[in-house]
């Protein structure tokens, strides 16, 4: 604040405002842009690994439907004119990363639940951890006229554990 001479011959107050300089604004303005730019690459780089973990878990769920066929297949090879045990089937489900949740036995059919694993990397900015996916399927074989198994799979939504 600065005092001057009025016209009325007064004391009068002034303030000046003053501009500061352009090494100042950087310096005030250079903080903020790092940081800004820290959280940008951050915000890509998680969402990078979002993409990536979410492609790696939708190829071993894919995987899944893989082991499923190979599943029904191997049943189907299993039967001889009639359906297979129980351990029989537990066994073939373990053979396909599988793990046997339900199985029925009637006259007419042979149903049952298998629950499929497989494995995927999940990365996040603290390393790569393995993570499973698992995908359920309830399974029916039916003998059709020649004593062979006919099948029916359906992919379920959820998957009650026993």
């Amino acid at each position: 604040m600065t005092r001057s001479m009025s016209d009325h011959g007064t004391v009068a107050r002034q303030n000046r405002v003053t501009v500061p300089s352009p090494g100042c604004l950087v310096a005030v303005m250079a903080p903020i842009l790092a940081v800004l730019l820290v959280a940008l690459v951050l915000m890509v780089m998680h969402y990078r690994q979002e993409s990536a973990n979410d492609r790696n878990e939708k190829e071993a769920l894919a995987r899944t439907v893989t082991q499923a066929r190979s599943y029904t297949h191997d049943v189907v090879a299993e039967a001889s004119g009639d359906y297979p045990g129980q351990e029989a089937v537990r066994g073939i489900a373990e053979r396909h990363d599988g793990r046997l949740i339900a199985y029925a036995r009637s006259g007419g059919s042979l149903t049952n639940t298998v629950r499929f694993f497989a494995e995927f990397e999940d990365t996040s900015m603290f390393g790569v951890s393995h993570s499973r996916a698992h995908r359920c399927y309830s399974f029916e074989f039916r003998l059709d006229a020649e004593r062979g198994l006919r099948e029916r799979t359906t992919p379920l939504d959820k998957c009650d554990a026993a």
